[in-house]
């Protein structure tokens, strides 16, 4: 023990901080790992960093949205997740400041931190009563920890705790020392001054267990970084056997052989056909939604005189159609990669609404997915004709699960935000007049028809070239208008025809290329299409918000 030169005890320091903030930290990281694993044992129900991530990406306002796609792109998910780690962390060391001085006040800050988790599960769209069950145990075992933290506190920062003006309950007072306090030579009675020199042992006779205190401390953290992951890999893998076990039935109209003049044949261009793998993903799911196939069912109804409901299996049996359809994404900026070609498999819709018999009135089909997401697309569109998917498939395999599995939605033509929603569990027949989606409840168009873009692949954008001979060639796109002509031009000068390859229809993206005989200089080179109804791509530079970015793709490139 400390003693001054008098030989009497040193007097006790203020208890540090960090204490309550570690305290804090580990308790709400336990939360978070328990309730990963209850969501897990539970058949994936929202855990409570998901379901307070959820709530917090809906209500986002529409530039805060933008602002997270321009500047992370893909990644925005990722960003939003770990801003939300970074604000609970701060809420939690809070919560462990007030659990070292009072212990009801941090138990307090656990319930609201329950309650939030709880509220979010609640309200999440096909919650049931098991919604909640990840938040509620999540807060029970940070109230346990945080209560056997305070108690294994080092002795002298919980009784400084008590001087400092800490009017603890009785119960409060025992949990900052265990066993019988036992008085040390020289101390001052109970009666006697607060500032009166105190030295506190455990019942025996042994020294504070701040060992004890980091050890737990630590490893509710350590295995809160394990469950977190952890809990999310088991459901993740009971889906991914699930999917591996599907055998996609036979197309009974395939796709069309891609002729060989698909490609340009100029290194730089993007493939024809994306690779699954390198296939934009833009959704509003925090996390990718798991679901087993067995636990699928689509519900069509609203606006009908027939509904419908259909499981997996009786998806699977229908007549299947295979076609290649590229996709794009309404905050594709011009020039942008958030664009895709693939080999979809799927039932065409237009034969499930003409099963369903929709009122003459409705005008909407509003597509839900098991997250809560709704798109509505114009009726017309599903049943004019054109290949408008609930596709299974995606370049020859089942959908992956961060392309919708088990069923999305696939309509050439139209943005994805009306059109493509993953994870499909819903179809209402309903009207514009009654019911906006989400996208166009944060100022989107309604009805949003992909804009007619082209893009320039090669040479990249600040390039350093040679002189002489440079291929300039890359993709322009206008889904189910098609593309008829593309032009590249050098400076300001005249526009420059460039040699398209062929397509195997209007709903797929182009691949063009044009040679240009460079000179040394600095060059500006820009590119515009035009579409098979003679609508040449517009040059008016506009931002994406409220139906899709208009402009020509300009780069420029240094000639040495």
């Amino acid at each position: 023990m400390e003693t001054q030169g008098t030989g009497r005890p040193a007097p006790e320091r203020p208890p540090k901080e960090w204490y309550g903030e570690l305290a804090g930290v580990a308790a709400t990281a336990l939360a978070l790992g328990v309730g990963e694993l209850v969501a897990a044992a539970t058949g994936g129900p929202s855990a409570p960093l998901v379901a307070v991530g959820g709530v917090a990406v809906d209500a986002a306002p529409t530039p805060v949205k933008e602002f997270a796609v321009a500047v992370f792109y893909t990644y925005d998910k990722l960003a939003l997740q770990a801003g939300i780690v970074l604000v609970l962390a701060a809420f939690a060391a809070f919560i462990g400041l007030l659990a070292i001085r009072r212990l009801r006040y941090g138990l307090a800050g656990v319930a609201v931190f329950g309650a939030i988790g709880v509220l979010a599960s609640a309200t999440r769209a096909s919650a049931t009563w098991a919604y909640p069950l990840p938040s509620v145990v999540g807060a029970l075992a940070a109230a346990g920890l945080l209560v056997l933290l305070r108690r294994t506190l080092p002795r002298r920062a919980a009784v400084a705790a008590q001087d400092l003006g800490d009017d603890t309950s009785p119960g409060d007072t025992d949990v900052a020392a265990q066993g019988e306090r036992t008085p040390v030579q020289g101390a001052r009675s109970p009666s006697s001054d607060v500032d009166a020199d105190v030295s506190v042992v455990d019942g025996a006779g042994q020294p504070p267990g701040r060992r004890r205190f980091l050890v737990l401390a630590v490893g509710a953290i350590g295995a809160a970084a394990v469950a977190v992951p952890g809990g999310r890999r088991l459901w993740a893998q009971r889906v991914a056997a699930a999917r591996a076990a599907v055998v996609l039935p036979s197309p009974s109209s395939p796709a069309p052989p891609l002729p060989a003049e698909a490609s340009a044949g100029v290194p730089g261009v993007k493939p024809f056909v994306t690779s699954t793998a390198d296939f934009y993903r833009i959704d509003t799911a925090l996390t990718v939604p798991q679901m087993e196939p067995k636990d699928w069912r689509l519900r069509i109804h609203g606006r009908v005189k027939r509904p419908l409901t259909l499981t997996y299996e009786q998806l699977l049996a229908r007549p299947m159609v295979e076609r290649y359809i590229t996709l794009a994404c309404v905050s594709n900026e011009v020039g942008g990669e958030l664009v895709g070609n693939a080999r979809w498999l799927g039932v065409p819709i237009k034969d499930l609404l003409d099963e369903v018999q929709p009122d003459g009135g409705a005008d909407q089909v509003v597509s839900r997915s098991v997250d809560g997401y709704t798109a509505g697309t114009p009726t017309a569109a599903l049943r004019d004709g054109r290949d408008a998917l609930l596709a299974v498939g995606m370049n020859g395999e089942p959908l992956p699960v961060e392309h919708g599995f088990p069923v999305r939605m696939v309509v050439p033509g139209l943005y994805g935000y009306v059109s493509a929603t993953k994870w499909l569990t819903e179809l209402e027949l309903s009207r514009f007049s009654d019911f906006s989606a989400y996208w166009v409840r944060r100022g989107y168009a309604a009805q949003a028809p992909v804009k007619t873009q082209s893009r320039i692949d090669t040479p990249a954008a600040g390039k350093r070239l040679a002189p002489g001979p440079v291929m300039v060639a890359g993709v322009a796109w206008a889904q189910h208008r098609g593309v008829s002509a593309v032009e590249v031009r050098v400076d300001d000068g005249p526009w420059q025809q460039a040699t398209l390859a062929t397509v195997p229809s209007v709903d797929t993206w182009r691949q063009w290329s044009w040679p240009w005989q460079a000179t040394s200089g600095q060059h500006r080179l820009q590119v515009r299409a035009t579409d098979n109804t003679g609508q040449v791509q517009p040059g008016q530079a506009r931002k994406p918000l409220p139906d899709g970015a208009t402009g020509w793709h300009t780069i420029k490139v240094t000639v040495t």
